[in-house]
């Protein structure tokens, strides 16, 4: 069953880009967070999509939440990811499908394509955005303008 708006955000490990075991609780709960699943690294619209984020990492920061990454690409396609355009978040590796899985996230285009969702998670947790849709860009404006009003 897909997490949804209201739902709190389960604890799991993951392994980032460097191969450092990464604890959902080390962030979730304590400051807000955008957690973008994508299908897959150096793709055009996956690479405009992390570049987009990249770009606007500093809106991010400034609203006091993280940004990572999430797609079932190894952790040395990760590291390479993250080196050639720079990214200044956390890339996690979903290999097995675990976190995709235990988030819901959809496949696409008959079941072929691992789905492009962002969530947007409060301080305490709580998913305050679920965006669905394939389209890289237009992720960035939705996850800052949640972000926004919950500072209101």
């Amino acid at each position: 069953m897909a997490l949804k708006i209201g739902d709190k955000i389960p604890d799991f490990k993951a392994k980032d880009a460097e191969g450092n075991t990464f604890d959902s609780e080390s962030v979730v709960g304590i400051k807000p967070v955008v957690f973008y699943f994508y299908p897959k690294d150096d793709t055009y619209v996956c690479t405009q999509q992390a570049c987009s984020f990249r770009d606007q990492y500093e809106d991010f920061t400034d609203l006091g939440a993280e940004v990572i990454g999430i797609s079932g690409d190894t952790t040395a396609s990760h590291q390479k990811f993250t080196s050639k355009y720079k990214l200044p978040f956390t890339l996690l590796s979903d290999a097995n499908k675990k976190i995709r899985n235990l988030f819901g996230v959809p496949t696409v285009l008959f079941g072929l394509l691992p789905g492009r969702v962002t969530y947007v998670v409060d301080e305490k947790g709580i998913i305050r955005l679920q965006f669905d849709n394939l389209s890289g860009k237009i992720h960035i404006e939705k996850a800052l303008d949640t972000l926004r009003k919950m500072k209101k």
